[in-house]
């Protein structure tokens, strides 16, 4: 067959074949770019601050939308109920966090437990002081937080009967306060956005939107590359045409001059 495909008539429809080809597959790589630059932003709107009681409810697991929200609060603190918490990484750098009990007012005037992180130090000794200083600073009144809302982790890496405490989960943190909130608590914590002496403010950078992709576009770029593919598997299956009618020819003729040949020996 490859004998049949050397032909300057097949060669010249190889490079033709090849050049359709090209030109689909370029359409495909431009449907594909398409499907991004035409693709939605999605942008959730994290970083306008909101209160916290428009996206989040006590006693309720944290949704899509209040994840990573940018939030405010307001109600007092609960003295005697700081902790820290430790393995915590701060642009790399591991070190402790401060975590507090907040009363937050809630829509109906009562208040809900809301576990925030109030700041980083680099070394334990450092988050106990700020902690204790916290401690004899705390008073009845009202304040006013800002910060970002993020949903609970896993309390099973913690090993609290030991006192080591190594992710942030309100459920468990609950067990170590000393004042119990009318209204429950909430199921995602705070990281403040306010700085505290003696402490580093956390770094809790806003999400990454994402860029939803255009479907269509990137069905249409499939569709060229079997274009593609076809346009090749054309030329190959002329060829294979012409090779197999050639040998259907060459066949017929060699069974006529076997014809032509038992004929003749008969005459004689």
């Amino acid at each position: 067959m490859w004998a049949v495909a050397r032909r300057p008539r097949w060669i010249a429809a190889l490079a033709l074949a090849l050049l359709v080809a090209a030109g689909f597959a370029a359409l495909s790589q431009w449907q594909l770019a398409r499907s991004v630059s035409t693709g939605t932003v999605v942008d959730q709107g994290t970083e306008q601050v909101v209160p916290l009681s428009r996206v989040a409810k006590p006693q309720s697991p944290v949704s899509e939308r209040a994840a990573t929200q940018r939030v405010s609060a307001s109600g007092r603190w609960v003295s005697r109920d700081y902790s820290l918490v430790s393995d915590r990484l701060n642009n790399g750098t591991a070190g402790y966090w401060v975590v507090g009990h907040f009363a937050a007012r809630t829509q109906s005037g009562a208040t809900a437990g809301l576990v925030v992180a109030v700041g980083w130090s680099p070394n334990r000794a450092g988050a106990a002081a700020a902690a204790s200083d916290l401690s004899r600073k705390s008073d009845t009144g009202s304040v006013s937080l800002t910060g970002r809302y993020l949903p609970p982790e896993a309390a099973e890496d913690s090993d609290f009967e030991h006192g080591k405490i190594s992710t942030v989960s309100p459920a468990a943190l609950l067990n170590t306060w000393t004042v119990r909130d009318p209204a429950g608590i909430y199921g995602g914590y705070l990281v403040s956005a306010e700085k505290t002496a003696g402490l580093t403010l956390i770094d809790a950078p806003k999400p990454i939107n994402g860029v939803e992709v255009n479907l269509l576009n990137v069905f249409y770029a499939i569709e060229w590359v079997v274009f593609a593919g076809f346009a090749i598997f054309l030329w190959y299956r002329l060829v294979r045409d012409a090779w197999e009618r050639e040998q259907e020819e060459a066949a017929e003729a060699a069974e006529a001059q076997t014809e032509l040949m038992a004929q003749t020996a008969e005459v004689h």
